[in-house]
């Protein structure tokens, strides 16, 4: 039971001068998943917009890039020019 007690005392990784580069890591790593975040975050913000003058543009009937009309609800998405 000694050996039990022995085990209990001591540190689960003995760090220490490496403790602050781990630390490092860990601070680095996190700020760089932030930024990831952030990204993702402004790209899809940049998509929903897009999306949305897309859809207003087809449900008031304006004119697609090419100069056409909208094309009809009925219409298949290869009709659409989705997929291409």
């Amino acid at each position: 039971m000694t050996g039990l007690s022995v085990l209990g005392e001591l540190p689960a990784l003995p760090l220490h001068e490496a403790g602050k580069y781990v630390a490092g890591a860990y601070v680095v790593v996190f700020v760089l998943v932030l930024i990831y975040v952030a990204i993702m975050a402004v790209r899809l913000s940049r998509i929903e917009r897009d999306l949305g003058e897309l859809l207003a543009r087809e449900a008031a009937g304006a004119p697609d890039d090419d100069g056409q009309g909208s094309r009809h609800a009925s219409s298949t998405p290869a009709e659409a020019g989705v997929g291409r």
